[in-house]
């Protein structure tokens, strides 16, 4: 293997000519040895591998995140970006952030060694995780059963109306009362409990159960789905309590079709499948399960931007109510507090895996180093 330093790319390869660990299904072509440099893998980013729409894919999707989140802060009553109402959005943006950054850069930076590979994507997955969280506390202030009862009557674009005896009625039902030690007592926690687990999961499926690495991948991230979105499936089918926004009931909807597309994508591998090598560069399944999870995350920002709107608008909506029923308000503790532990946490999970992976695969990328020395290449 040859470093070309003048300004010739290095050359791609087949599957047969890379380590089996590289090797991804029905791939055959577009690989990059384990070998690159820092400078030849951001390099690559703009060459046609078959990590390239990997990482444009999450990369730019970012910006048009960006684009959408900053329209909250314009809005007319909105309180300063910096205002306690916007810590959990805050949150949820660092997850996103988070998510499509590792997310890109694992794909774009895993050639430099067969251990940094293993590293780029145990950082990858606990962001994932790291995100599901963001979402629930976006969810709890946002989304939250209690955080849409109105005190007074009224009427905005989000709710509908309800007499301040129904009103009163609703603090006092039996399915608030139910639900109120879930929601106010185990939900971020069981959030964040579900999020440590995913990540332990997938970590395992690098070193083990690599045969159906797939489907647990996919299967393990179905568990937080189901548990952040709580807020939701109970606003949803209590339509007698608490009227679902239209809105936000088809973009949850749209949500939740775009994550079951990108499953069907992860675990499918479909279209490659039916034609090995013809889709290596472009059009293959991860590109495609990483469109459909962007969809789904924008989807998810227009569903918590309706019911922050709904909030501001409305002086009969308070977050949280101030009634029986009320929910303890957004501080820092609450927010910023819990994902700085539960990064704490991944980031001692994605250490001490890291750790093994080295143990397993250092002496492989020693050997390979020797096997495959980076050679200058004259100019002339």
């Amino acid at each position: 293997m040859m470093l070309l330093s003048c300004g010739q790319p290095l050359p791609l390869l087949r599957h047969t000519d890379v380590p089996s660990r590289v090797i991804e299904n029905f791939i055959l072509t577009g690989y990059r040895f384990p070998n690159y440099s820092l400078r030849d893998c951001l390099l690559s980013a703009f060459r046609p591998t078959n990590e390239t729409g990997n990482f444009w894919t999450h990369f730019l999707p970012f910006f048009i995140f960006l684009y959408y989140f900053v329209e909250v802060f314009g809005w007319e009553g909105a309180p300063h970006g910096d205002a306690q109402f916007f810590y959990p959005l805050w949150n949820y943006f660092i997850g996103v952030f988070c998510l499509l950054m590792a997310s890109s850069m694992a794909h774009l930076l895993n050639s430099m060694s067969l251990v940094v590979r293993e590293v780029c994507f145990f950082v990858d997955y606990g962001t994932i995780s790291s995100y599901t969280v963001g979402s629930s506390l976006a969810y709890y202030y946002y989304i939250h059963p209690r955080a849409g009862i109105v005190e007074t009557g009224g009427r905005n674009g989000s709710h509908m109306d309800l007499k301040p005896e129904h009103a009163e009625s609703l603090t006092s039902s039996d399915a608030i009362l139910d639900f109120s030690v879930f929601f106010e007592t185990f939900y971020v926690p069981s959030a964040c409990v579900v999020a440590i687990i995913c990540v332990l999961s997938c970590c395992n499926t690098r070193q083990r159960w690599r045969r159906h690495r797939y489907l647990i991948r996919t299967f393990v991230f179905l568990l937080p789905f189901l548990v952040s979105s709580t807020p939701i499936f109970y606003r949803l089918l209590t339509t007698s309590s608490f009227a679902a926004s239209t809105s936000m009931s088809s973009f949850f909807y749209r949500h939740c079709l775009w994550l079951l597309m990108s499953a069907v994508f992860n675990i499918s591998k479909f279209p490659e499948r039916l034609a090995p090598g013809r889709f290596d560069i472009w059009g293959h399944s991860h590109q495609w399960f990483h469109c459909c999870t962007f969809l789904s995350i924008l989807d998810e920002l227009h569903m918590i931007k309706t019911e922050v709107r709904a909030i501001l608008l409305s002086p009969t909506l308070l977050l949280p109510p101030a009634i029986l029923s009320r929910l303890p308000g957004p501080t820092i503790a609450s927010t910023y507090g819990v994902m700085f532990l539960l990064q704490t946490t991944i980031i001692s999970i994605i250490v001490w895996f890291s750790w093994h992976a080295n143990s397993i695969h250092g002496p492989e990328r020693d050997q390979l180093a020797k096997d495959h020395p980076k050679k200058p290449l004259k100019c002339h």
